[in-house]
């Protein structure tokens, strides 16, 4: 997130009353401060300071706001009592506004905040703005300070949580960070941006938070389910996860579901887990579609091989399939044997009678219940069975079950034609 500071003080300027005793002109948007109290010091010298702050915004020059610069020091001077400082502090921003000078407007909004006479809806923006400037100004404490405050006030945007999270990864607070971007997330709900969830992601990261990556992930693609942000969820799972091999083709299956192959890393770690030896058909599809899509060179050693030894054996391989499944239907039949099947199937993409079979094996002792239940929720998300998919990844426990929350996402999303 790029720091950039709010022209708020401009409105400000605009929408705040005017304290005067009959000679100052209160904004008609707002009432003026219940029974100002303006020294005698003070309007001698604030009535023609305010006649030529408003000559001069009508016809701004660089005589004319220099001048206002000299009238303006006279002004501080004599504010002594709280209304002389909230009505001078108001002069400032406004002279800050017309000179370009942003400190002096962040030196009026502070003289309004330590009045005591800012009205309480507004004191949330103003300490706000206070931050903005202080974070311009390269100054955590006070930006901290103020966005506290700001949240104290009663502000109830997702913002001051951003910069207060952004604050704290810099400060490498962690996870104070997190909660932060977590609690701006919450709030600002559908329409949070998606660099909010990216930001979250890519600290999770580099913090090596399997929790947090796991967290930002299922939040991004659930708001922005486009192929960069699977590409994103996917690859940081797989990175940080430390899945054994028969996982990490599960996760990449969701991979090639959903297209989000972003580099010939994706494709090569796919090779590997799926083993053309075991999934001869998923491997020779996976490295055809990389060619394709120009991210992976047939050429080379570990591709060529793998692409061979594919092809050679799709062939037998789906000979033998029924065979496979009488042996794995039988009554004896083990609980290797059925999910060996089912496995099977599921590769070639005959997705019904790899349903069956994983059902069979989930009666059978001795089963795997997260990788049956992963394997018969994707065969059904490729069958069109949704709301089945999402009841099967809803009871994945263990390590698989953030693989099976992404997947569940993705059945959940087809199901609403997205």
């Amino acid at each position: 997130m790029k720091l950039s500071l709010s022209r708020f003080a401009v409105a400000v300027a605009l929408a705040l009353p005017v304290a005067g005793a009959g000679v100052m002109v209160a904004t008609p948007a707002m009432a003026a401060p219940a029974g100002p109290d303006l020294s005698k010091p003070f309007l001698a010298v604030g009535v023609p300071f305010q006649t030529a702050l408003e000559k001069v915004k009508k016809a701004p020059s660089p005589e004319g706001i220099a001048d206002l610069r000299a009238q303006y020091e006279k002004v501080l001077a004599a504010a002594t009592k709280p209304d002389d400082k909230f009505t001078a502090g108001n002069w400032g921003i406004q002279l800050g506004s017309l000179a370009k000078d942003d400190a002096l407007q962040g030196k009026g909004i502070q003289l309004m905040v330590d009045s005591g006479k800012t009205p309480p809806d507004l004191l949330p923006k103003l300490h706000f703005a206070l931050a903005q400037m202080a974070l311009q100004a390269k100054d955590n404490a006070g930006a901290r300070k103020n966005l506290d405050a700001s949240i104290a006030a009663g502000n109830k945007e997702a913002e001051p949580h951003v910069w207060l999270a952004e604050i704290n990864f810099e400060e490498k607070q962690t996870k104070a960070g997190f909660d932060e971007l977590n609690k701006a997330i919450e709030i600002a709900g559908s329409a949070a941006p998606e660099n909010w969830y990216r930001r979250g992601l890519g600290f999770a990261y580099e913090a090596r938070d399997y929790a947090q990556a796991v967290n930002f992930s299922t939040k991004l693609v659930k708001a922005y389910p486009v192929t960069k942000s699977w590409s994103a969820a996917i690859a940081v799972l797989r990175d940080l996860g430390q899945l054994p091999s028969q996982d990490t083709i599960d996760l990449m299956r969701l991979m090639a579901r959903t297209n989000s192959w972003a580099e010939e890393r994706d494709y090569g770690e796919f090779v590997q887990a799926a083993d053309a030896r075991r999934n001869p058909a998923e491997v020779k599809a996976v490295i055809e579609a990389g060619v394709a899509a120009g991210k992976v060179d047939a050429s080379k050693t570990f591709y060529a091989e793998a692409l061979k030894t594919a092809t050679t054996r799709i062939g037998p391989d789906k000979a033998s399939l029924p065979g496979f499944e009488k042996d794995a239907r039988a009554a004896n039949a083990t609980v290797g044997t059925v999910t060996g099947a089912g496995d099977a199937f599921l590769s070639y993409g005959e997705s019904a009678k790899a349903m069956d079979l994983y059902k069979i094996a989930l009666t059978k002792p001795g089963v795997d219940k997260p990788v049956v239940l992963t394997r018969l929720g994707i065969a059904q998300v490729d069958a069109g069975d949704y709301a089945g998919a999402q009841a099967s990844f809803a009871q994945v426990e263990g390590p698989r079950k953030p693989m099976a929350e992404l997947w569940s996402l993705y059945a959940a999303q087809k199901a609403a034609g997205k």
